[in-house]
């Protein structure tokens, strides 16, 4: 079997790889299966996730957390994907508590990453894409108007996945006009909701139904009023505080998308070589090595990227390049790969108990969130290339 460690990433990940290993032992393919069948949300591996503190890892050990680099959380993910599992149950996590992180008040701070760290409180939702605006987030309509103390916040977000899942919610909301705006990105603010104080007053829950189980939601705000302090960082600089924790968003999500490569590469690798038809192993052809040969090439490249990613991350760069490059890459190379392994299996493959058809859905998404790839290659033609703006 291929090297389980990441290309290019320090060996000093091997024990947190191990770790997330071993949990997902205790939640094989027939838990995840349940869980998709049932379209229920996996609560006992998000708990054993956060018992472990995996789901912690980079939070500062002076909040309770490990204070681990986010190379450290791709690896967490990765293995989780690999295992047959679904990160997405929880990832948000990881990214969304850097904006309070970076740009919250210690007051924050210390009310909430401790409990966030501990399991006591959940920040799993992530409300910025809206109906009308889509991946255009400076033109989103929700807003949020100062009334003395507090803040007065109507309008609707979709796509807002684990918000029934989670105590918190962080919301981007425009807090200005955007025709007083001098770019189109100004009069944004992030704001760090407690939806267990304004659920049924001011905020509505919708679930939405979707192709894979990924508990998402359409949010409604109806008056909701929220404390002022709820404001993370700067009134007017949300967009720019949001947008290194998208560069985070993106690498974990291609680690994830890694993660299933491996997945499906792992299957179709053992299934190759046990299955025989007309007396050979099928593995024997060439027509299904090479498509399995290809896609664990391309996926071992776009792990170089997610590695290459994560080390400017971790030094402190702005690394949008690379960031949108390793998700469009690790997408693009896990479903190369879900490809490859549901033709290796044929008719199984579309059988339940392989869990192919499952992750083959599942990975999917990522060619399409966070980000879309035609957008990716939008901001590589004009902010790396230098070619004129195309929207």
């Amino acid at each position: 079997m291929p090297e389980p460690r990441a290309a290019g990433e320090p060996a000093d990940h091997t024990d947190i790889r191990d770790a997330a290993r071993r949990l997902c032992e205790d939640f094989p393919g027939g838990y995840w299966r349940a869980k998709d069948a049932a379209d229920a949300y996996p609560e006992e591996f998000v708990a054993a996730l956060t018992e472990a503190g995996l789901l912690a890892a980079p939070i500062p050990e002076a909040y309770g957390g490990s204070g681990l680099p986010l190379s450290a959380a791709c690896a967490i993910l990765e293995e989780i994907q690999r295992s047959g599992g679904n990160g997405g149950a929880c990832h948000a996590q990881m990214y969304t508590m850097g904006a309070i992180l970076r740009h919250g008040s210690e007051e924050q701070k210390e009310r909430y990453l401790p409990a966030i760290a501990s399991g006591e409180l959940r920040l799993q939702a992530f409300g910025v894409t809206e109906p009308s605006s889509g991946v255009d987030t400076a033109a989103l309509g929700t807003f949020a108007r100062r009334d003395g103390d507090r803040y007065i916040v109507n309008g609707q977000k979709v796509w807002t996945s684990r918000a029934e899942h989670s105590d918190l919610l962080l919301l981007l909301a425009r807090t200005a006009p955007r025709e007083e705006a001098r770019k189109k990105t100004d009069g944004l603010s992030v704001f760090l909701v407690d939806m267990r104080e304004v659920l049924g007053r001011g905020l509505t829950i919708r679930p939405l139904p979707a192709m894979l189980n990924h508990a998402t939601t359409e949010l409604f705000f109806d008056d909701m009023a929220i404390p002022a302090s709820s404001l993370v960082g700067e009134e007017g600089e949300g967009f720019r505080h949001i947008l290194s924790g998208m560069n985070a968003e993106r690498i974990l999500i291609a680690a994830e998308c890694i993660g299933d490569a491996r997945f499906f590469i792992d299957r179709a690798t053992v299934y190759a070589a046990g299955r025989r038809v007309f007396g050979r192993a099928i593995g024997q052809n060439q027509g299904v090595q090479f498509p399995i040969a290809r896609a664990y090439a391309h996926a071992e490249a776009a792990a170089l990227m997610v590695a290459e990613a994560a080390r400017r991350f971790e030094a402190g760069e702005e690394p949008g390049a690379q960031a949108n490059m390793a998700k469009m890459l690790a997408a693009d190379a896990a479903w190369e790969a879900a490809e490859a392994c549901l033709e290796t299996h044929g008719g199984f493959g579309f059988a339940r108990e392989y869990d192919i058809e499952r992750k083959w859905r599942e990975t999917r998404l990522y060619r399409t969130a966070p980000v879309p790839t035609n957008l990716v290659l939008a901001y590589l033609a004009e902010h790396v290339l230098g070619l004129p703006r195309s929207y």
